[in-house]
């Protein structure tokens, strides 16, 4: 062990012994929390770089550590043992998935790639299983606590507590037996807990419930309740639960395979369903489940399909049910059926709907139903067609007249399907589909619930066929219904601002999807050409399948399981992908798009462009989901077409090299033909799927070397303006190199021939034509600049590292042995790589300070990584202190250098770069842009926040410079080394004022307020015209309206014999003199 680490199983056990003392108990723990994260965390750095891996040797695993530890306590360490149950519980409670936005939970992936904090919790849930394991005292505690997170976190996941549930039923399914009314009482809490919470339980404890009457009669009595249980979830959770059971309690003569033999393989038990309950008490309960769940179909859209979707998953593994299972799916099937032939369209949608005040919602899932029935029917009839189950004659004649019947209901709905029109659904260009009304919501789910039954019928259709040629006419027939409304509904939809206009996800199974781009694509039976050409004289037909693969490849990357038959089951699930992935290579290589698009300009994307497309998502699922399945994947591919896959029988390194060349092959195809031939979008996948490939190739082969070097030859060769395939040809070469060796030198060439494109931010200065990487241009430039920085930032972070490892390093050798290691003067190795690769990223950073970049990110990001450069500078100088404090001799030469280096090749340049800055923002801002601040309160709003973003980075840069000279002069004083001789005083800290850009601001101040003093002078005369105008008709309609009043008052003084001669005369002067003078 290293004298840096003080950590062993015997100082951890230490410290949990010393965390029962209450006042240190929290301070252990977060020592222990910290210590493990960091391990963790200097592992990922470590791994992620081949300059540090050649550098340091690896780091002791703590995980290790403390797993000796349990096993260390089984002899008579019991004061560790409470300790241990603590610090696992710390760990998975603190570390453990979170919830999302609006609590949507990320799926965990089963990627080798882990986050510290993954295996931090992945550690707790360790400890804990091995404790429960060898502890008898703490296995109550421990069962208690899991079962109460899973009740009380209903707000966060509990996958990581579900996981260690079930791991500790499957070592010992005995000893949980014996707190079986534990797990009893949280039955009571299923109808309120989520409902993933419910199945991962359910599935975890299921082992138990085949040897526990009481534990099983408990859950049942619980299920039976929920399935009357005011809240949807609790309806759900029973569904779930009976499912589960109806699986899993098999009625013997039910088919036998991997997956329905779930005995308990334990060294305690070895209990099957048949020898512990006779066939009998087995079919009988499980045609009581599915009365109880019958009651399922008159509830809500949601508990139906639920029931739905795992019929055929019990169909499948308890095969004595089908009978019961296909007589309950015809029941529901005739209600929504139309026995008259002649009626269009055959099925009842309008029953499918509900309405409650002005809310419409779907009732029941129509298309599903049918699906299931589909898949229920077909899967029955295949196995009886094989004569794998026997039965009663009897009740095969049942049997054979219900699928008889079935087969004739599908068959008509198919004929009637083909006849009907989009109006027959209410369905038509000019149909509303607005989610703000009640008709548009209702066309909406009409729409999806035709395209859904489309489907299914396309599906049931094609299997029946046999390569009818005439069935897969009507195949192409319904597939023409799907489009059309399809096409309405992404129309209209997409007219609005609803986010609805997204299209469904497919019902077609992965299996089905499997078999039909075999048949589209490499099918070349002679039998069967005449019938299949009718559906490939369909480019719509052709994507449509491919854009179907495309979905459940993705939603299998997402969640790990897809919709349909054997979508849950990850062996069968990987061999569709395996099928899929066979055909959409070898279309893929065998048609190029180039060929396709001279053939075909048809509507939408390339066939060959969605199969590549198929490749990136497959490849990218399969490092998520199938890690360690990989090179089984990679040799099951036939792409060649003679039945042998490629590298069979190889390493992986070698398989994935195969593949390689192929893309890398397809590339340079793409790379030398021309800008007219050349399609940018393809150009990118294909530099995606090489980026996932690579990952598998081991870093030390001889594979792995080509592939930098032809990654390298490609980015120095190619020319192409293209700002995407840049992007995505220096992110793969970087993530090579930095396995490779370290990048710094790579840098310094880009930053070359970024300031040769770019040019100079003095404009008299030529700088040197430079052109290392010609895929680097005057287009590219910018976007390679901030990939380039962000490289940067990371070779800072491994010396920020690589110093702090150092620097903790003196301190526990001071600690622990009290003397030095070697004197100053003989440099480390560590010192040694830390100051060379600081001084080829100062030289690096020595061109980009001098480029004209454009402002905005670039020079953005330019200020934070100098920044951070003189901060780790600081820090080094730092070590070097206090080094001095505590060893005698010279600073290494190579120190000098860095800051002569530092002095006179970056400091200065970074004042004339800070200048560059502020002078462009100066001449960013216009009088144009001054008029659009005074009409824009946004403008105003997003500038002060831009503004007060700059005023940040420049003052940081300068403090950050400021402060390594600071440490500088007190490095000089304690090695007696003049290191301030490379410094210069800048030039630009003293904030001088700029000549001529003052009287340009100045006269543009005066010419804008020569402008507002006009406008103002306008403004006023108009002003005081319209003042004027206003008085003057006032008091023109003032003296009219009282001359009025004086006449009728001096028609009444006439007859009274009255006179009015003194008003009139005080009304005429009241208008001559009183206005004008107002």
């Amino acid at each position: 062990m290293a004298h840096s680490d003080p950590l062993c199983p015997f100082s951890i056990a230490l410290l949990l012994s010393v965390a029962r003392i209450q006042r240190y108990e929290e301070q252990v723990f977060e020592f222990l929390k910290g210590a493990i994260t960091k391990n963790f965390k200097d592992d990922q750095i470590q791994d992620s770089s081949k300059f540090l891996q050649e550098l340091l040797p690896q780091c002791n695993s703590i995980s290790n550590m403390i797993l000796d530890t349990v096993k260390n306590s089984v002899f008579g360490w019991d004061h560790v043992t409470q300790g241990l149950v603590q610090l696992g519980f710390i760990l998975m409670d603190s570390f453990g998935p979170k919830a999302g936005a609006f609590g949507k939970v990320t799926e965990a992936t089963s990627s080798t790639t882990k986050t510290p904090n993954q295996l931090a919790c992945r550690l707790g849930g360790q400890v804990l299983l091995e404790s429960f394991k060898m502890h008898e005292p703490i296995r109550g505690e421990i069962l208690e606590q899991v079962l109460n997170r899973l009740v009380t976190k209903t707000a966060s996941p509990v996958t990581h507590f579900i996981g260690l549930l079930s791991s500790t039923v499957l070592s010992a399914p005995m000893i949980l037996l014996e707190s079986s009314s534990k797990v009893t009482e949280t039955f009571d809490q299923l109808s309120y807990l989520p409902l993933s919470t419910v199945q991962g339980l359910l599935k975890a404890v299921q082992p138990l419930l085949k040897v526990s009457m009481s534990m099983k009669d408990a859950l049942i009595l619980v299920l039976r309740k929920a399935m009357f249980s005011s809240h949807l979830d609790g309806r759900k959770s029973a569904v779930a639960g009976f499912l589960l059971l109806l699986k899993n309690f098999r009625i013997l003569g039910s088919l036998s395979s991997s997956q329905a033999s779930q005995a308990i393989t334990s060294s305690q038990v070895q209990a099957d369903v048949h020898s512990r309950y006779n066939t009998a008490a087995n079919e009988a309960f499980c045609l009581e489940i599915l009365s109880s769940l019958r009651r399922c179909l008159n509830q809500q859209a949601d508990v139906r399909l639920m029931l739905y979707e795992g019929f055929h998953d019990v169909l499948r593994r308890n095969s004595q049910l089908a009978s019961s299972i296909i007589q309950t799916l015809l029941s529901q099937l005739k209600r929504y059926f139309e026995p008259e032939q002649d009626l269009l369209p055959p099925l009842k949608l309008e029953s499918c709907i509900s309405a409650h005040g002005d809310q419409v919602f779907i009732q029941e899932p129509l298309a599903h139903l049918l699906c299931c029935t589909v898949h229920c029917l077909l899967w029955n009839q295949n196995i009886r067609s094989g004569g794998s189950v026997s039965d009663d004659d009897d009740d095969e004649d049942e049997e054979g007249g219900v699928q008889s019947e079935l087969h004739t209901i599908l068959e008509s709905i198919t004929k009637r399907m083909i006849k009907s029109e989009l109006e027959d659904f209410e369905l038509d260009k000019c149909a509303e589909f607005s989610t703000s009304s009640s008709v548009g919501v209702k066309n909406s789910i009409y729409a999806v619930l035709v395209m859904g039954l489309n489907e299914v019928l396309m599906e049931y259709n094609f299997i029946t066929a046999n390569y009818n040629k005439n069935h897969f006419e009507d195949v192409l027939e319904l597939y023409k219904r799907y489009h059309k409304v399809s096409e309405i509904l992404k129309e209209r939809t997409g007219k609005g601002r609803s986010t609805s206009s997204k299209t469904p996800r497919s019902l077609l199974s992965l299996g089905f999807v499997s078999t039909l781009l075999t048949a589209l694509f490499r099918d070349s039976t002679q039998s069967h050409e005449e019938s299949l050409s009718v559906l490939r004289s369909s480019g719509d037909f052709l994507r449509y399948s491919v854009s179907v693969s495309l979905q459940k490849i993705q939603q299998l990357e997402e969640t790990g399981h897809t919709d349909g038959p054997e979508g849950q089951s990850p062996d069968k699930t990987f061999r569709h992908l395996c099928d899929i992935t066979s055909v959409l290579m070898w279309r893929y290589t065998n048609v190029p798009s180039t060929v396709e698009d001279a053939g075909k300009k048809e509507k939408g994307q390339s066939v060959s462009l969605l199969c590549l497309e198929g490749l990136l998502r497959v490849f990218t699922t399969m490092l998520q989901r199938y890690p360690t399945r990989m090179s089984n994947f990679l040799s099951s591919l036939d792409v060649s077409g003679e039945g042998e896959a490629e590298g069979e029988g190889s390493d992986l390194t070698e398989q994935t090299a195969f593949y390689i060349r192929q893309f890398q092959r397809a590339l340079m195809n793409q790379l030398s033909g021309g800008e007219e031939e050349f399609n940018s979008k393809e150009a990118q996948l294909l530099v995606s799927i090489l980026s996932v490939l690579s990952r598998h190739l081991n870093p030390s082969s001889q594979q792995f070397a080509q592939m930098i070097t032809w990654t390298v030859k490609i980015c120095k060769e190619t020319n192409f303006e293209d700002i995407s395939l840049t992007k995505g040809l220096l992110s793969l070469l970087f993530n090579l190199h930095v396995l490779y060796k370290s990048p710094v030198s790579l840098l310094w060439e880009m930053c070359q021939d970024i300031h040769s494109q770019l040019g100079d931010i003095d404009q008299d200065v030529e700088v040197e034509k430079q052109s290392h990487f010609a895929i680097i241009s005057m287009k590219t430039a910018a976007s390679t600049t901030l990939l380039v920085l962000s490289q940067v930032g990371k070779v800072l972070d491994e010396v920020d590292w690589l110093i702090a490892k150092k620097k903790s390093q003196i301190s526990s050798d001071r600690t622990i042995s009290g003397n030095t290691q070697q004197p100053l003067g003989q440099q480390d190795p560590i010192e040694k790589a830390v100051t060379i690769q600081l001084g080829t990223l100062l030289t690096a950073l020595h061109e980009l300070v001098q480029t004209a970049l454009p402002q905005g990110p670039c020079t953005d990001t330019l200020m934070r990584e100098l920044s951070r450069t003189y901060s780790i500078l600081t820090t080094l100088t730092k070590y070097y202190i206090q080094l001095c404090a505590t060893q005698p001799g010279q600073l290494p030469a190579r120190l000098e250098k860095l800051v002569k280096l530092s002095g006179s090749h970056l400091t200065p340049q970074c004042y004339g770069f800070i200048t560059y800055v502020q002078s462009g923002e100066l001449t960013a801002g216009g009088p144009e842009k001054l008029k659009k601040k005074k009409k824009d309160d946004e403008a105003v709003a997003a500038a002060s926040a831009k503004v007060l973003r700059e005023t940040k980075a420049i003052p940081n840069l300068i403090f950050n410079i400021e402060q390594y000279e600071k440490f500088l002069i007190l490095l000089s004083k304690k090695s007696k080394v003049n290191l301030m001789q490379y410094m210069k005083l800048s030039t630009s800290r003293d904030f001088r004022i700029n000549a001529a850009t003052l009287d340009a601001a100045l006269q543009e101040q005066e010419h804008q307020q020569d402008e507002s003093q006009q406008v103002c002078l306008c403004l006023n005369l108009f002003i005081q015209c319209c003042r004027l105008g206003f008085f003057i008709f006032n008091g023109v309609y003032l003296f009219f309206f009282r001359l009025k009043i004086l006449k009728f008052q001096s028609k009444i003084q006439r007859k009274k014999g009255g006179s009015n001669e003194k008003q009139l005369l005080f009304l005429l002067l009241h208008f001559c003199f009183y206005y004008p003078v107002h």
